[in-house]
């Protein structure tokens, strides 16, 4: 597995993502705005996905052309669907909704 990824680059920007929580959390304790506090939860979130994407990328490059190479090509793409699967249902699941606010509540 670690192989397949940029591990410098992963752990560089963990590390800025790490900051990034422990702001949110001193924010939160300071009174911070709720708008600044999104903004940094949104930011970190944003770091986040880049991290998956990188994972991603060095997964397609490495494990899935290997396995399609190499490998079993119907189960590296089995395998390459499910991962993708992974991948775009956290950053579905991530989607803000609108949650018992109604125009009557608003006005």
């Amino acid at each position: 597995m670690r192989q397949c990824m940029d591990a410098d680059n992963l752990h560089r920007r963990l590390k800025k993502i790490i900051g990034q929580v422990q702001a949110i959390d001193r924010m939160i304790d300071e009174d911070v705005p709720c708008e600044d506090v999104l903004a940094q939860m949104n930011a970190a979130k944003s770091a986040i996905h880049k991290c998956g994407q990188i994972v991603l990328e060095g997964h397609i490059r490495h494990c899935v052309k290997d396995g399609l190479e190499h490998g079993d090509p119907d189960r590296t793409i089995e395998d390459f669907t499910k991962a993708v699967e992974r991948f775009a249902n956290s950053v579905t699941r991530s989607t803000p909704k609108t949650v018992g606010i109604t125009d009557k509540s608003v006005a």
